[in-house]
């Protein structure tokens, strides 16, 4: 992403008005498994001093989009009424994690599959779909979390399908993004969804 794209990407999400009633500007960076999502919005935070949330907090394997309920009541209902927000990440079938919290700053970044979902639009100031072709998704996924996944990031994949089909969310998005230029740096050091061997 050319510095002139980023700065203009970051203007708008900092002029992005503030749905009604909520205090935080939640930005959602949505897309397929393996699209970017991550990248971004690790390039986003660096430039805006925003925390991120990460949907792969609250999905699963075994669960990978109808676990957002949850995110609702502990992320979303109170950072738009300006309250902390507190949860204890999903495992993803390794040790336990850690509670987390994050602050109701002046932007929180809502990144992950489904982060754009209608059900989440009542708070998001600004969404941005990352649209990635899926052989490089799956390549992205397999040398991430191993071979020995594939059968894992197959349903994962008819599970995004699905959502894809049912919500359109690159149609409502403010701004839709290509993910296959690796045209921002990756620099996140743990993802839950790595299988431990």
């Amino acid at each position: 992403m050319l510095d002139a794209e980023l700065r203009d990407l970051t203007d708008a999400v900092r002029s992005a008005d503030l749905p009604p009633r909520v205090r935080t500007r939640i930005v959602a960076v949505d897309g397929p498994g393996g699209a970017g999502k991550s990248s971004l919005a690790d390039r986003l935070a660096h430039e805006l001093g925003a925390q991120i949330i990460h949907t792969d907090d609250f999905a699963s394997w075994e669960n990978p989009v109808d676990w957002w309920p949850d995110l609702i009541a502990l992320a979303l209902e109170p950072l738009a009424a300006g309250r902390a927000a507190g949860y204890t990440p999903t495992s993803w079938g390794g040790k336990q994690r850690e509670p987390l919290v994050i602050e109701p700053t002046g932007i929180v970044i809502l990144e992950g599959v489904t982060a754009s979902r209608q059900a989440f639009q009542p708070y998001l100031s600004y969404s941005i779909w990352i649209e990635t072709p899926r052989d490089l998704r799956l390549q992205r996924g397999l040398e991430r979390d191993g071979e020995h996944a594939r059968p894992q990031w197959e349903r994962w994949m008819e599970a995004e399908d699905q959502y894809i089909e049912t919500e359109r969310p690159a149609e409502r998005a403010d701004i839709v993004l290509a993910g296959d230029r690796d045209t921002w740096t990756r620099e996140r050091s743990h993802d839950p969804r790595v299988v431990p061997e």
